[in-house]
């Protein structure tokens, strides 16, 4: 490709150039995009710019033509026309400071591509972008789903939703962020799509638990079934729509992330179920496991909602260390022995037969290698 041709191409910025930045940045090179990247370390702004790679996080994965780094935040914001930003949640607002000025003057969308809540406000990771930026809620996007950053790097067919209060931001940035392999679909449920990310980390923390101890698949699946349950209640009671939790952020995501050994969330809770301390699996973990940062401020919210969460609570006490890994049992957890219903508390409000049909249709559409979101729209 030559010069000139790259340079009309539509210029996208990705801040962050972690394993998930990075390739989020290959897939809108892929689908046509001249994707710049910031990256905090030097090494690895080279190594993308000269050998099209970021093998600290994408070991093997060669990266397009069309990407380049840089460790100047204005070099990459510079001209940008879309604006994604892929840093750890507890790190964004601090970033966000240096970018402020940089984007003020331009209606650029801005798109979150973090899972995750600001632990001293619980706030998600939008409401910090409006508030460090300033700027209307209309121009802030969300990307999630069943999205393992290694498989969609090494170009693994994927689906993932896009979800902005403004219909139009939602579907400009889903045309931008689509190709061969990756797929988006649109909603306007900013709410439930963003805490369908942070909460499923949560539960993949507890199958990671439980699988470390060497409990099965009955044990596992319980707690994934039950999880969705609790995913659901919170959700909905904070105002997202509970057939959101149904689909590509919700039981999509959950399935991927509890399932899959490159879940980084799964794998630190493996580490705590075979023994090792909180602080133990921080400094062996090479990238942020969002889900670890996350219980405090999520049980906060569910407090203050009225919300039941035993599987976060028995996770936050194997955290504390207060309870053995041995010992967590949450989906056995009831507050007296009469039997409960197997409906979400907010059933009523649409969740019920039609969250557990949903979920036995994806679960079998996976075992056949089928796996679809029926409820995001294209």
């Amino acid at each position: 490709m030559s010069r000139r041709s790259e340079n009309a191409l539509p210029r996208v910025a990705v801040i962050g150039a972690g394993s998930w930045g990075t390739t989020f940045g290959k897939v809108l090179a892929d689908g046509g995009a001249n994707v710049t990247m910031w990256a905090r370390r030097s090494e690895v702004a080279q190594e993308i710019n000269a050998a099209k790679r970021n093998s600290a996080y994408l070991p093997g994965v060669n990266l397009p033509r069309g990407m380049s780094a840089t460790v100047h935040l204005s070099e990459a914001l510079e001209g940008a026309q879309q604006v994604y930003l892929s840093v750890p949640s507890q790190a964004l607002r601090e970033n966000l400071k240096a970018v402020r000025a940089l984007v003020q003057d331009t209606d650029a969308p801005i798109v979150s591509l973090m899972k995750g809540v600001e632990k001293r406000t619980g706030l998600r990771m939008s409401q910090v972008i409006e508030q460090e930026l300033h700027c209307d809620p209309s121009r802030i996007a969300v990307a999630s789903g069943p999205n393992l950053a290694l498989e969609i790097a090494r170009e693994q067919p994927t689906a993932a939703v896009i979800s902005s209060v403004s219909q139009e931001t939602a579907d400009a940035v889903a045309r931008r962020a689509r190709n061969s392999y990756f797929r988006t679909f649109v909603n306007t449920d900013v709410i439930g799509t963003e805490f369908g990310g942070v909460l499923k980390n949560l539960i993949a923390v507890a199958i990671g638990i439980v699988d470390g101890v060497g409990y099965g698949e009955n044990t596992k699946a319980s707690i994934i079934t039950r999880g969705l349950v609790e995913m659901t209640d919170f959700a909905v009671a904070q105002g997202a729509h509970p057939e959101t939790l149904q689909g590509l952020a919700g039981l999509g995501d959950l399935i991927a992330t509890c399932q899959s050994p490159l879940s980084r969330n799964n794998t630190a809770g493996r580490l705590l179920g075979q023994g090792y301390s909180f602080q133990d699996v921080v400094a062996q973990m090479n990238q942020t496991a969002e889900g670890l940062s996350s219980v405090a401020p999520v049980l906060q919210l569910a407090k203050e909602a009225g919300v039941e969460m035993p599987i976060v609570e028995q996770v936050k006490r194997v955290l504390d260390g207060t309870m053995k890994p041995r010992e967590i049992a949450p989906h056995l957890t009831t507050d007296d022995d009469t039997p409960k219903g197997e409906r979400t508390q907010n059933g009523q409000a649409g969740g019920g037969g039609a969250l557990w049909r949903s979920l036995q249709r994806t679960l079998d559409q996976f075992r056949h290698g089928r796996g679809r979101s029926p409820r995001d729209q294209p």
